[in-house]
């Protein structure tokens, strides 16, 4: 909008200065702030779209749909889990979901990765160790993405949170750079419900 604003009195100022017969002084005068003020608003227009993000890039992950839940859990934990991660696949720009719980695999859901095992690197195991959430903004630029064969290889950006002692959740996005804070916190407060339902049982 100030860039039309601009371009449109700087126009005008051009056609009244091409039909005025014979120029007075106080009309130089304000033909000089009216081109000022044009030039401020066109420049600011400009910036405006510069300092606007660019929305990040979303992809299609490589992977078939599916839904793997592990037979040994009690169907109250079963019917939470399922609600749980319908509604992170569902609400946030996670497309992939693991759960790893106790040295196992419980549940996989969303876009599904080649590879069904679970083998802990150096990034998800500081998540078990110390019970604190690592978010991969963008996975391609990290060299431990390779701990992530588990995930649809063009998986975009991944959240590991913990879920009590025990276990963690890996969220895997489309596009990089896709979570917010408020996400992140909701994604938390999930985790929290989740890992203390495993605990009881």
């Amino acid at each position: 909008m100030p860039i039309i604003v601009g371009v449109i009195g700087g126009t005008l100022l051009m056609v009244n200065r091409l039909f005025t017969p014979e120029l007075t002084p106080s009309q130089g005068r304000s033909d000089v702030l009216g081109v000022m003020i044009c030039a401020v608003l066109m420049l600011t227009g400009l910036l405006w779209q510069q300092i606007q993000p660019i929305p990040p890039e979303r992809v299609q992950l490589i992977g078939e749909e599916g839904f793997e839940l592990s037979p040994d859990l009690p169907d109250a934990v079963k019917t939470e889990l399922a609600w749980a991660s319908q509604l992170l696949l569902t609400n946030t720009a996670g497309r992939s979901l693991v759960i790893y719980y106790q040295g196992q695999v419980i549940l996989r859901r969303g876009i599904l990765g080649s590879k069904s095992e679970v083998k802990p690197g150096p990034i998800l195991q500081r998540v078990l160790d110390k019970g604190k959430p690592v978010y991969l903004v963008n996975l391609n630029i990290y060299p431990g993405k390779i701990e992530f064969d588990y995930l649809p290889e063009n998986t975009q950006g991944v959240i590991c949170q913990p879920l009590g002692e025990n276990g963690v959740m890996i969220l895997g996005a489309n596009a990089p750079r896709s979570y917010t804070q408020q996400d992140e916190a909701w994604i938390a407060g999930i985790a929290d419900k989740m890992g203390h339902s495993l605990e009881q049982v």
